[in-house]
């Protein structure tokens, strides 16, 4: 049974908790930015409390305030936390002080939502992991409640994310994954000068030479090197990003490409080398099969491809960056059809996120591989944090083309992206102005019927027609009675298509 059945509706205590941090006392500090933060803790005999940052002394944690100077005495086994920032990781904060990740630990909370990740380095995932490497359940605030949270801490997230640019250059990682791990029967000359050279050059920090002892130093300290008793070695992920050949140490670490259309040859393409020059090829090749036309309506010239390829890019690019290195012969597919273009990347969602958020294209940004990530945003081969399913998210409105599906078929995370409305594909199951809807609820969900029937410039009839068959689908639910009913999106997998005849 779930730990938090008690909660009847999530969303009222997300926004409880946002309100909450508009209360934050602001601490008087000039060398960065403190965020608002706000938290709320429901208990299962139905008590709620609620605190923000600072509320009792300047530049207290809302968690601290919340558990140990409004709650110190209550038993809270059991509880649900809902907080707007992500709980500070142990050892995140100065010498002596605990996490509040901790705290909540050591009360016996049973499960934490989370408003968004701390893009602090010596936060940035670590409070998730500390609160789930202990048993505590978490799950992230909806996608509306993100985008509030993020706005009014726009200045805080902005100095995080400097000093996480900055973080590498400044401190010696202690918690290396298994791929900082050096590999020792790699050298340096298994790097690739091109490779390396093209980050240095993009990093504004960085000022030293391939190979001098800066370099030695800084990589290092990245997790791109590490010294053993026999020298310096590169590690697995400086191989996954620097060397032209880490197949041989990783022979998953291909992209295979296949172009399918009817009428012409069937292409199919293996992509290696480092992981940016995978990113740029298979690009490249996904722009010379999916064909292409010339815009000449300016003054400029523009090629428009048939498929628009910065949502491919970027699909192509977070397979590379987030996908599970530890799942040995699971290669990342780019499949094209006359139909539809299928991505499938090994590994599922990097908890806390779920494959409800995945499917709705709502899940914020977590990176399985950070320093993947930074690589790629360095290079300009990802968009920055947060950015990635904004770019998927646009399709139905910028291109009139549907939402992509998400689904997770054990070891591969597939994403499924139909051609064109109404393509027969996946056991399609809507016509093409149905499927057209789906997705703007999947967009704007939670959405009234008179929303839907404007958004869609339908008449009343066929608006309720549509919301009655998603609602007999399961794709749907309705929520309330009369004037205060609303439609939202449920978790059940479809593509939205179908052949049946537009209405």
């Amino acid at each position: 049974m779930p730990t938090d059945v008690f909660i009847k509706n999530p969303r009222e205590y997300m926004k409880l908790a946002t309100e909450t941090m508009r209360n934050t006392i602001p601490e008087k500090r000039t060398d960065k930015a403190s965020p608002l933060v706000g938290a709320v803790i429901v208990t299962p005999d139905g008590r709620v409390e609620k605190a923000c940052r600072g509320e009792y002394s300047e530049g207290d944690h809302a968690e601290y305030t919340l558990l140990e100077r409004k709650l110190s005495s209550v038993d809270l086994r059991g509880a649900v936390l809902f907080c707007t920032l992500e709980p500070c990781a142990p050892d995140s904060r100065s010498a002596g002080k605990q996490g509040c990740a901790e705290r909540i630990v050591n009360r016996r909370i049973s499960k934490v939502w989370v408003g968004i990740e701390d893009p602090d380095p010596l936060v940035d995932s670590k409070g998730f992991k500390y609160l789930q490497d202990n048993g505590i359940l978490v799950e992230m605030f909806d996608r509306d409640f993100q985008d509030e949270i993020r706005r009014i801490n726009k200045e805080f997230i902005s100095g995080a994310e400097e000093r996480a640019s900055n973080y590498y250059n400044e401190q010696v990682l202690d918690d290396s994954s298994d791929l900082e791990q050096p590999l020792l029967n790699a050298t340096l000359d298994d790097f690739s000068t091109e490779e390396v050279e093209a980050f240095i050059a993009k990093v504004n920090e960085f000022s030293f030479a391939y190979k001098s002892d800066e370099f030695l130093r800084v990589f290092s300290q990245f997790g791109f090197l590490k010294k053993s008793d026999t020298g310096i070695h590169p590690t697995g992920l400086g191989i996954l990003l620097f060397s032209n050949y880490p197949q041989v140490f990783f022979p998953q670490a291909v992209i295979r490409a296949t172009y399918r259309s009817a009428g012409r040859k069937e292409d199919i393409e293996t992509f290696s080398g480092s992981l940016p020059k995978q990113a740029k090829e298979s690009l490249a090749w996904f722009r010379r099969v999916i064909g292409r036309q010339i815009n000449r309506s300016s003054a400029e010239r523009r090629d428009i491809y048939d498929y628009p390829d910065d949502v491919i890019r970027e699909c192509i690019n977070n397979a590379l960056a987030h996908r599970s290195w530890d799942i040995e012969n699971a290669s990342i597919y780019l499949e094209i059809s006359d139909d539809a273009i299928v991505i499938r990347s090994p590994g599922g969602p990097v908890k806390p996120i779920g494959m409800d958020k995945m499917k709705n294209l709502i899940a914020p940004f977590l990176s399985k591989n950070p320093k993947i990530t930074y690589v790629f945003e360095k290079l300009r081969l990802a968009e920055v944090r947060g950015l990635g399913f904004e770019t998927i998210r646009s399709l139905p409105t910028l291109h009139d083309l549907p939402l992509p599906v998400v689904t997770f078929d054990n070891p591969y995370l597939n994403f499924t992206f139909s051609r064109a409305y109404g393509n027969k594909s996946n056991g399609q199951i809507l016509s093409k102005s149905e499927s057209r809807g789906l997705d703007y609820i999947r967009l704007n969900s939670p959405i009234t019927r008179k929303a839907y029937e404007d958004a869609l410039g339908l008449i009343t009839k066929t608006a309720g027609r549509h919301l009655a068959r998603f609602v007999e689908l399961g794709l749907v639910a309705k929520i309330g009675e009369g004037p205060a009913t609303f439609y939202e999106i449920t978790n059940k997998e479809t593509s939205g298509q179908s052949s049946r005849p537009d209405v």
